[in-house]
């Protein structure tokens, strides 16, 4: 039997593949209420102590954990029974709902950077903030995020319970990837999947770096040992290139300021402030009669608080791409169907407003708004 030891203590954030660099950044707690006669006494936190041991036939991953925190009794999440995903249910609150009555898209990159974390958490990864294994952390290297793809087939109502699974996977010679898949929970339907492609950056030359096998080795235990992808299908969007759009762009939004608000713990604007910078620029008509179903985002540089940033848009033909404004179920699997007259496509680009030095690339993907 191999083992793995990790013992988590810090107090900071932990990131298993949720960079910080940029990074989402909301934590979600259950409130609770506790009524005393006398005031409660302040404990010093326990320590969480994990083991992950691992047949030596390659049989299933067993994962135990020890004394945790009381977020960790309250926190309707848990690893899978193999130890290779970890599920979460999460309550859309008031608070996160938009114009549309639902949860807007930065809700739901919210939700899955909490459950990436907390699935980071549940295995004893990541002491610093970071994600990082052991060796990681010697060499002073850090996840950053390259690619974020989403697609949403039935945005969640206020007061519905949505329960997101993910999981981790290695990704070429110098990345991993994360997958997601959301369910309505009352209902087991598949209503939303996402992925996401990481590279490994040294902190201190910000360059990136190849991840060797004592990394690979640190992570890969806690990984599906065969391949599974959130987006199985042969062509799948999740993959398609984005063009750069050039200027003159057709939409635009000048001189956007990152908030004290929009920074994550390292001072960078974290991933769900591009999502809405890029949509500061899409044209109003689009946005009174569609929603948004896929968004797709290749992050090329840091921004900082102190940048200024400019928002474009422009319309990209419709020619092979598959609407997903209806999801059905096919020998197991999602396709995609849809009446491309319904259907809209953008190209976006964020740019530093001094130099143009581009930041971010993207594609959106609209759907008409159903009658209600």
């Amino acid at each position: 039997m191999l083992k793995f030891s990790y013992n988590v203590t810090d107090q900071s954030h932990c990131r298993f593949l949720c960079s910080p660099n940029p990074c989402f950044s909301l934590r979600r707690r259950i409130p609770t209420s506790v009524f005393r006669s006398s005031p409660p006494i302040v404990k010093r936190r326990p320590s969480l102590n994990v083991k992950a041991v691992v047949s030596d036939q390659g049989g299933p991953i067993r994962v135990e954990s020890g004394t945790g925190i009381l977020a960790d009794t309250l926190r309707l999440g848990s690893l899978a029974e193999d130890g290779f995903s970890y599920k979460e249910k999460f309550i859309v609150r008031c608070y996160e709902v938009g114009i549309n009555k639902t949860a807007t898209v930065e809700t739901i990159a919210n939700l899955l950077q909490e459950v990436g974390c907390n699935h980071a958490q549940s295995v004893g990864f990541s002491t610093d903030g970071f994600a990082t294994t052991t060796t990681m952390r010697k060499l002073h290297l850090i996840w950053v995020t390259a690619r974020m793809h989403i697609e949403i087939y039935r945005y969640p109502a206020w007061s519905d319970v949505v329960e997101i699974e993910t999981w981790c996977q290695s990704e070429g010679k110098i990345g991993t990837r994360r997958d997601w898949i959301l369910k309505d929970y009352a209902t087991g339907q598949i209503i939303g999947r996402a992925t996401s492609k990481w590279v490994m950056m040294n902190q201190d030359t910000r360059r990136l770096q190849k991840v060797s096998d004592d990394v690979r080795e640190e992570y890969l235990v806690f990984c599906p040992q065969e391949l599974r992808l959130a987006f199985p299908e042969e062509n799948n969007s999740s993959s398609r290139k984005i063009s750069k759009l050039e200027d003159p762009a057709q939409y635009s939004r000048l001189g956007l300021m990152p908030r004290r608000a929009d920074l994550d713990m390292n001072q960078h604007v974290n991933n769900v402030a591009y999502i809405g910078w890029v949509l500061e620029s899409m044209p109003q008509d689009i946005i009174d009669t569609h929603e948004l179903q896929t968004i797709t985002l290749d992050y090329r540089r840091e921004c900082q608080q102190d940048d200024i940033v400019d928002s474009l848009t422009s319309p990209e033909p419709v020619e092979d791409a598959e609407p997903v404004s209806k999801i059905q179920r096919t020998n197991g699997s999602l396709t995609a169907r849809g009446d491309k007259q319904d259907y809209r496509q953008f190209l976006h680009l964020l740019r530093l407003s001094g130099d143009g030095s581009e930041i971010n690339r993207g594609r959106t993907e609209w759907r008409k708004k159903q009658a209600r």
